[in-house]
């Protein structure tokens, strides 16, 4: 009985931080820097860098979390989906959830120091952009914009560590940075603004109530008209830079195979249920995997 009603380890506060229990989070950033390390590389990029990709993506997404969940407390008691978690609640102190999130991003930043001078450069910009967002909703009209870089930094840190040499400077991290690399981060932006104002349609209410400034409240009625269209702007784009690369048909059907779930995703959110809206976001992982996999099958075949 007493385990029953025990108090919850701190590893298991952490966790719950972390939101460890939800990879949604961190698989939507995998993806997309996935395929432009693969795009980079041409090819298998190699275990050493998937594996600092891969571990760096939820170690960073973990220590985002807690910087958000601090940012956001005083706001987050006031919303259902989020009353309950850690820093809101009190089981986890301001301090400590820093402390965890500082722990996490040193981590991460030890895994980019075993690549190259470009992406340590780039890491500082990515740092600087995951911190800004959470404040972000306070001034911006669209916060999501700014979480759409934060999300798809990823991206030109891949093509950095792909490409980049060992020498330091400005002209080093331009000569790892093809244009492909930021008309991809561009491109990338579009899917986080969809599925991000999936996300905000699901706390629309609360976060009226509340003053927070999201993308659902800022396009209205125009909300759903706009998931899709940000879907279609981020497909069309994707497939235009992948055929420019020298991706092929098993490309395209990655494409097309995300593009049917962006249509069933249409179905979830045109009558702008909560529950509906949320499954969309929670499930939007698979959409980029298909791109993901079609980039990767594509490169394989063609070697």
């Amino acid at each position: 009985m007493m385990a029953l009603t025990a108090r919850p380890s701190r590893l298991a506060l952490y966790l719950d931080l972390i939101r460890w229990s939800r990879p949604a989070g961190w698989l939507l950033l995998l993806w997309p820097t996935l395929s432009a390390l693969w795009i980079a590389a041409d090819g298998w990029p190699g275990w050493h860098l998937t594996v600092v990709f891969v571990v760096g993506t939820i170690l960073m997404r973990s220590a985002g979390c807690c910087i958000n969940d601090v940012a956001d407390r005083e706001y987050d008691r006031h919303v259902k989906r989020t009353a309950q978690r850690p820093v809101t609640r009190g089981a986890v102190g301001v301090g400590e959830a820093l402390g965890v999130g500082a722990v996490l991003a040193l981590a991460a930043f030890g895994l980019v120091l075993t690549t190259n001078p470009a992406a340590v450069m780039l890491s500082f910009a990515a740092l600087a952009v995951s911190l800004v967002y959470p404040f972000a909703k306070r001034v911006v009209s669209m916060p999501q914009a700014v979480l759409g870089v934060a999300f798809s930094f990823g991206i030109p840190m891949a093509f950095a560590a792909a490409l980049g040499g060992t020498q330091w400077g400005w002209s080093a991290l331009s000569t790892a940075l093809p244009p492909q690399a930021g008309w991809l981060l561009l491109s990338n932006l579009m899917w986080v603004l969809a599925y991000d104002t999936e996300y905000a349609m699901v706390d629309r209410d609360d976060d009226m109530r509340i003053g927070m400034k999201t993308s659902a409240i800022t396009l209205g009625e125009w909300d759903v008209p706009a998931v899709m269209g940000f879907y279609g702007a981020y497909l069309a784009s994707w497939a235009a830079l992948g055929l420019s690369l020298g991706l092929g048909g098993v490309f395209l059907l990655g494409i097309g195979a995300a593009a049917a779930q962006a249509v069933w995703h249409y179905t979830l959110i045109r009558s702008r249920t909560r529950e509906g809206c949320f499954k969309a976001f929670r499930l939007n992982h698979w959409v980029g995997f298909a791109v993901f996999a079609g980039v990767a099958l594509d490169l394989l075949r063609r070697h």
